[in-house]
Order: structure tokens, then C-alpha cells, then sequence
């Protein structure tokens, strides 16, 4: 029984960077989903993304105030100026171009899009040495590969429709909901390339954010405290951005309604649990790792979108998204390589380090061993040496002189 618990333990270690990875991309579907409702809705991007880093702040802060309260490191002015830039580089740059391009396209092909993360995501690796690329090795192939299959099946679901692809529950949608979606999208003119335009720009300050949040989470050890202070400062930067933006003052309003619940969802799940599991996982895995898994959000948002929004699933998206998982299994098989040598070097390098280390306290303890052996052996000798000098040289000692009365003589 020890040992299946052990295996299990031993499983659930191995496999949580992976299922953590996995719900925060259900995570980020269901942000998708959501946010693409509240846009279409009338929402100002700009106040979403207000309102979404002031409740990942709230919804952060109390766990850095109980938890690190005592091992909160210093800010510094470099520590400061890098959580300045995350905050320019997620909440400010990336979120807001990433919803200007979903309100003028869809969910699908933003999720699409954003799948050039993990390509960006390498590439920016790479040229930071956070990422080894030695093409001998298999591992090194295989995430290679990967990543260029991974965008090729991105590529395709963007590129290339073909014919309607039937599920099962789009065919039990109402039809007046079916017609109405189909025909609001058809009949609004989407400016795909401007909205490819800034979903790029969005990826690539999205590849950067993970680049330097890798950086930072080396320095400052405290993920709770350094989310919370990336959102607030993100907050304060996107109120600056809304009120250059934004002139009217009823954008600011919000009710209880689904743009209340998209900004609450978007704050809480996809920004303060989002920042703070990528930086765990991260800082044991790599950058590289936690971009792997984007794609699947492209895949849940797919089948979501069909489900919720009535969207069409087209062969090329079908298509596309069989490639993405290829690529994504082999980037990941390469990743697991590369970690498990890494821990056999490890496991190799620490036994070697203590048997030099026995060594050479060995090694000290028989210097000084035969340090004492030598003495006691020169001791003996100038012992056995002396006691016959002293035998020779010295007086043999004469008894004391006894007087003796001399008898007496008598006439």
C-alpha cells in the first residue's frame, strides 16, 4: 500500500506543472468567451482592463500581506523598473491590443493568432540563453519541430475554412439564436488585418511579459507580493491609457451585469491565479513550458464558441487543430527530456560532490593520523634512545656509609 501511495505521490509531482498549465487554459477560454459577449455589448476595452487588474489586486493582496509578510525582499530601482515594464507589457500593451483585435475579429481566430506565443516565446529564449539549442540532440529537434508545426497548424485554422464541420450540439442550438449570430456577424464588416495586426503586437508583448517575469522571479522571490504589485501598477498605467483614450465619462459605468461579471472573471482567474501559477511554474520549468500550452486554449475556445456562441467549425480549423496538438506533444516530449537530464545530472553531480567531499576529509584525517603515528613513533624512539645514555652515562649510586661502633677492647 506504501508503495502505491508513493507512486501516486511520486505521479501527482511530475504531472502538476501539467495539469496546472492545462486549467489555466480552460481559464483563459472561458475569458475569451465571456470578454467577447461584453465587447460585443459596448464595453470599452480600455475600462475593461481597469477594472480586470483592480480586482486581480484586491483579489491578490491579502494572500501577499498574510504569507509574505516576512520574506518580502527589498525593491530596489531595477527590481521597480521590472515590475514596471510587466505591468506595461501585460496589462497595458498586451491585454488591450489583444481585445482590440478580438473585437474585430472572434474568439477562434484570436485564440489562432496568439498561438505564434510559444514560436515567440523560443525564438526570445534563445537569444536570452534561457533556452539551449543544440540541434544534435533529439530533444532540441523535437521542441524545434514542434514549434514550427505548432504555428503551421495556427496558420492553417487561420488561412484555410473548407466545409462546415456538424457537431452534436450545434445542430440542438435555437435557430432564431443560430440566425441572429450568423447573420450580425456577417453583416459587421471585421477589419481581420487590422485586428491581425494588433494580435501579433499582443503576442509579442505577451512573449516579453513571460521573458521577464522568468527574470524578475529570480530576483524577487515572493510570486504572491510581486503579482499583486504588477496588477496594481498595471492599474494605475491603464487608468492613465483610458483617460488619454477615453473621453466620455459613462464608459466608466458598469452595473451588475456580464460586463461586471467579464471584468471580475478576467481579474481573479486570468490575471492574479494566472500571473501567479505561471510564475511557480515558471521558475521550475521555463518560459518555454508555459507557453507550450496556448494552443489549447485555441481548441477550447472552438468548441465553446460552437457551443455557447453558435460559431462555425470549419475542416481547416479541424485540421489546424490536430497539428497544434502534434506540435504541442512534441515540444512538451522535448521539455520532459531535458528536465529529466537535468535531474540525472543532478542526482549524478551531488553523490560525486559528497564522496569528494568524504574524501577528502578522508584524506585529512589519514594526514593527520600518520602526523600522530609519525610523532609517537619518534617519541618511542628517542625514548628507547635515551633510557641506554642515561643507563651508561650515569653513576651506578653507592648505599649510604653506615658507621659501625667499633667494639670495645678490654685488658
Amino acid at each position: 500500500m506504501e508503495g502505491k501511495l508513493g507512486c501516486f505521490a511520486r505521479f501527482f509531482l511530475t504531472a502538476k506543472p501539467y495539469i496546472a498549465m492545462i486549467c489555466l487554459q480552460f481559464g483563459y477560454a472561458g475569458m475569451n468567451i465571456i470578454t467577447k459577449v461584453s465587447l460585443n455589448r459596448g464595453m470599452s476595452h480600455y475600462v475593461l482592463v481597469v477594472y480586470r487588474h483592480a480586482f486581480a489586486t484586491a483579489a491578490i493582496a491579502p494572500f501577499a500581506i498574510i504569507f509574505e509578510r516576512n520574506m518580502r525582499p527589498k525593491i530596489t530601482f531595477s527590481i521597480f523598473m521590472q515590475m514596471f515594464a510587466l505591468g506595461l507589457l501585460g496589462p497595458v500593451i498586451d491585454q488591450n491590443f489583444y481585445y482590440a483585435g478580438l473585437k474585430f475579429t472572434s474568439p477562434t481566430f484570436s485564440c489562432a493568432m496568439s498561438n505564434m506565443l510559444p514560436a515567440m516565446t523560443f525564438v526570445m529564449a534563445v537569444l536570452c540563453r534561457m533556452e539551449k539549442l543544440d540541434m544534435k540532440k533529439v530533444r532540441c529537434q523535437a521542441k524545434v519541430i514542434g514549434t514550427i508545426v505548432t504555428v503551421a497548424g495556427a496558420m492553417l485554422m487561420t488561412l484555410y475554412k473548407g466545409n462546415v464541420v456538424e457537431l452534436i450540439w450545434t445542430k440542438h442550438v435555437h435557430p432564431h439564436y443560430a440566425e441572429t449570430t450568423s447573420s450580425s456577424s456577417d453583416s459587421s464588416d471585421k477589419d481581420w488585418v487590422k485586428g491581425s495586426i494588433l494580435l501579433i503586437i499582443a503576442t509579442f508583448a505577451w512573449a516579453s511579459f513571460f521573458i521577464l517575469q522568468n527574470v524578475t522571479m529570480r530576483v524577487y522571490k515572493a510570486p504572491f507580493s510581486l503579482t499583486c504589485l504588477v496588477c496594481f501598477i498595471g492599474t494605475l498605467q491603464s487608468i492613465a491609457v483610458t483617460f488619454v483614450m477615453e473621453h466620455k465619462p459613462n464608459v466608466w459605468s458598469i452595473g451588475w451585469d456580464m460586463n461586471l461579471l467579464a471584468a471580475a472573471y478576467a481579474g481573479i482567474v486570468s490575471s492574479s491565479i494566472a500571473y501567479y501559477v505561471q510564475g511557480l511554474v515558471m521558475e521550475k520549468r521555463g518560459p518555454v513550458f508555459v507557453t507550450a500550452f496556448s494552443p489549447l486554449m485555441m481548441i477550447i475556445v472552438a468548441i465553446m464558441g460552437s457551443f455557447i456562441l453558435a460559431e462555425k467549425i470549419y475542416m481547416g480549423g479541424v485540421m489546424g487543430a490536430i497539428l497544434i496538438v502534434m506540435g504541442l506533444y512534441s515540444v512538451l516530449w522535448g521539455k520532459y527530456k531535458e528536465f529529466k537530464d537535468k535531474e540525472l545530472s543532478d542526482e549524478i553531480l551531488d553523490p560525486v560532490k559528497v564522496n569528494s567531499g568524504n574524501n577528502n576529509n578522508n584524506n585529512n584525517m589519514m594526514m593527520i593520523d600518520g602526523v600522530e603515528a609519525n610523532d609517537i613513533e619518534m617519541q618511542k624512539n628517542e625514548c628507547k634512545s635515551a633510557v641506554p645514555a642515561i643507563a651508561i652515562s650515569a653513576p651506578m649510586p653507592t648505599p649510604p656509609m653506615i658507621a659501625v661502633e667499633a667494639p670495645k677492647i678490654t685488658n
